[in-house]
């Protein structure tokens, strides 16, 4: 195990799956000189040159689809976003192309490509630079979306991402890059997509949670277990593949679910996760679930107007207390 930042976590694996195989490469905006602006593309030309760690034009569409192609031609291209509000100039190329083309080909086509990048709050960035969209991929069969909320999770989930035949959408969190955790320094360590992680067990509530928001939900656990409640911390790691039986698990045991993310509650993946337990374990819950999420404005500048649009370690308290009554 090594102590790593969650950003040389992204960092290293990159470089890693690089020296493993001579097919993975990684193209996007500033990953040269600055190695991107967080430093997850840190000395990848000097290692590895140009002809693999390369800048591309301020053209999203353009270098998503030339990583589409790349992929179908037997490459393993990493695309940097540098922030995913990018991938919105893409979207014809990421929801009619790269989801669709091996489905089109029968399965015949493999498209081993990974787009990567951060997103959400934490840095006052805005409107543009600031949103959680992870939710809107879940809507387009053909890719799998991948949320890790810790160094070892980014490791574990983009060397699994890497190596599948896929499109994998890899969601990281500007916020997150400071933080600090073990990562294992096995150069075959990989988690699997469609398995939640238990971060804190507990018998009163469970709280489903991704990216910023799982170490958000475990403070908020810490405050709810000096008022006697036991709330249980679920993170599932992959938004697509999602893995319900955990979940549902869960509720069986503790009859209450509230689900809070980054991304605007209306349509989130929330509202996703709770229909379908209300669905498939209706008769073990004791309240109904609530949803958090950021409400129905574009992101603000101002930090201070930020947190106030957004859900707050005290929201994911007040929502457990009141599915437990205790409000």
């Amino acid at each position: 195990m090594s102590i790593k930042t969650y950003a040389m976590a992204v960092r290293d694996t990159i470089a890693a799956e690089m020296r493993r195989d001579e097919k993975v490469f990684v193209m996007g905006e500033d990953v040269e000189s600055i190695g991107s602006i967080f430093g997850c593309t840190r000395d990848l030309t000097a290692e590895f040159g140009r002809e693999r760690a390369f800048n591309t034009p301020i053209s999203e569409a353009g270098f998503v689809g030339a990583g589409l192609g790349a992929a179908c031609t037997g490459m393993r291209p990493i695309v940097e976003l540098m922030y995913m509000d990018f991938s919105l100039v893409a979207m014809d190329q990421l929801i009619n192309q790269v989801a669709k083309t091996r489905y089109i080909f029968g399965g015949r086509a493999k498209i081993p490509l990974v787009i990567r990048g951060q997103q959400g709050i934490g840095r006052g960035n805005a409107a543009t630079h600031s949103q959680s969209l992870e939710t809107i991929f879940m809507h387009f069969p053909g890719l799998k979306v991948a949320c890790p909320s810790t160094g070892r999770d980014a490791a574990g989930l983009l060397r699994t991402a890497i190596r599948d035949d896929n499109p994998v959408m890899f969601f990281e969190h500007k916020a997150l890059y400071a933080t600090k955790g073990e990562v294992p320094d096995d150069p075959e360590f990989m988690l699997p997509f469609g398995k939640a992680d238990v971060k804190r067990a507990g018998t009163d509530v469970t709280i489903v949670a991704n990216l910023l928001y799982v170490s958000r939900a475990l403070e908020a656990a810490e405050a709810l277990a000096k008022e006697g409640i036991s709330a249980e911390v679920i993170d599932p790691m992959t938004l697509v593949p999602f893995d319900k039986e955990t979940v549902i698990e869960s509720v069986k045991k503790t009859g209450r679910l509230v689900v809070v993310h980054e991304a605007h509650r209306t349509a989130g993946w929330g509202a996703e996760v709770a229909a379908m337990v209300t669905e498939e374990a209706f008769r073990y819950l004791d309240a109904p679930p609530l949803r958090l999420g950021t409400k129905a404005c574009p992101l603000p500048f101002n930090v201070e107007l930020e947190n106030a649009a957004t859900p707050q370690v005290a929201d994911i308290v007040a929502a457990a207390k009141r599915v437990c009554y205790k409000d």
